[in-house]
């Protein structure tokens, strides 16, 4: 059993050592993340995880692929975004008012959530493309403040909206009374009270496969040539103007593309979650998805998910502390946070963490 095991992983180095760089840091974070839900899965069915943490499990997902658009908007294309909150609450409301216009005209959950996807993602895309056409001709803590107001916006207009359905269709008001639904009607968008009633169709295992299309489609975006071209963009403006780049047009294309991530993350939390309110997405939760990124390292996809994950959880690990959880989890964050960035634990890194892989494969080859 054990030579075997040592036949499969030298057959796998051999195949993994064909592809670029690029593709081997793609494929070891699918690995990574089809291994963690396998594992999971069987955990599961053994019934060791606890309610509270298979709870988190679909939260892990939400937040992991909002971390790794806002790393494509901050960590490649170098700009500052505070409002990411506010395209994640675009994709939500939005396939949520779908799910609950058509619940009788698509019986099929899945195909219902399929479309809805699509809508909550067009629609996240389209603010994405709308907002960042004057905002990206903005640097610095210009754009920061721009997107925050962004965020801010979306929240007080989504309180204040109201979307009612009845036999004689759609209504849509500012005010609840004019609404003019009939007794039979049913309230979709409640204003501050927002939405409730939404199928759960969302799933730990629609949340991976969403995570796995999400690394795909950033991984074939910043390896292309327009990935490329944000990647100049980020390391100097200048320069990659002077060779012909179009700047406002990468610049929006990343932050499209960055803003229909958080959709998606928004759709797979409006379909997971009873009740949806714009509260839920305010400036602390884009400071939230900010950390992640900040923490997993720019520009580093494998990173966010790893960040975004032990960040979920440490609440939920620490709860039996009490008082002193928020302590400890500040704790940990700092401690964290200086292992990742510190120069010299950067240091250790570069010159200890080599050794001991070039140690454990010579042991290896000797062994064999």
């Amino acid at each position: 059993m054990n030579k075997m095991f040592q036949n499969i992983s030298k057959n796998y180095e051999k195949a993994f050592r064909r592809f670029t760089k690029p593709t081997q840091n793609l494929l070891n974070t699918i690995i990574m993340v089809v291994l963690a839900y396998v594992i999971i899965q069987i955990l599961s069915g053994a019934d060791v995880l606890s309610y509270s943490f298979t709870n988190l499990l679909v939260g892990l997902c939400i937040y992991s692929i909002v971390a790794v658009g806002l790393n494509l908007c901050v960590g490649y294309l170098g700009e500052l975004s505070l409002g990411h909150a506010a395209f994640m609450s675009v994709g939500a409301f939005s396939s949520a008012i779908f799910s609950n216009i058509t619940a009788q005209a698509i019986p099929n959950s899945l195909l219902r959530f399929t479309l809805a996807l699509i809508v909550g993602v067009f629609f996240s895309a389209l603010f994405g493309f709308l907002i960042g056409i004057p905002v990206l001709r903005l640097n610095g803590d210009y754009l920061a403040i721009v997107t925050l107001a962004f965020g801010e916006i979306i929240k007080g207009l989504l309180n204040v909206f109201y979307i009612g359905m009845d036999k004689h269709g759609l209504h849509f008001a500012f005010i609840k009374d004019t609404t003019n639904t009939d007794a039979k009607g049913t309230m979709i968008l409640n204003g501050a009270q927002g939405i409730s009633g939404t199928e759960q169709i969302s799933t730990f295992t629609i949340g991976v496969i969403l995570l796995i299309l999400v690394l795909l489609v950033v991984s074939f975006l910043v390896n292309s040539r327009s990935g490329r071209a944000i990647m100049a963009i980020r390391d100097n403006r200048i320069a990659a103007e002077s060779v012909g780049i179009n700047i406002t047009k990468y610049k929006i294309i990343a932050f499209t593309i960055s803003a229909a991530i958080a959709g998606v993350a928004g759709v797979l939390y409006s379909h997971y979650y009873t009740s949806l309110t714009a509260t839920k997405f305010d400036y602390n939760t884009s400071i939230l998805i900010l950390v992640f990124v900040v923490l997993g390292g720019m520009a580093n996809f494998r990173g966010s998910i790893i960040a975004a994950i032990v960040l979920t959880l440490l609440p939920e690990m620490l709860r039996s502390l009490s008082d002193y959880r928020m302590l400890f989890y500040a704790i940990l964050l700092i401690a964290m946070m200086l292992l990742n960035w510190a120069p010299k634990a950067i240091l250790f890194r570069q010159t200890m963490l080599p050794k001991i892989k070039a140690k454990l494969f010579k042991t290896r080859a000797k062994e064999e």
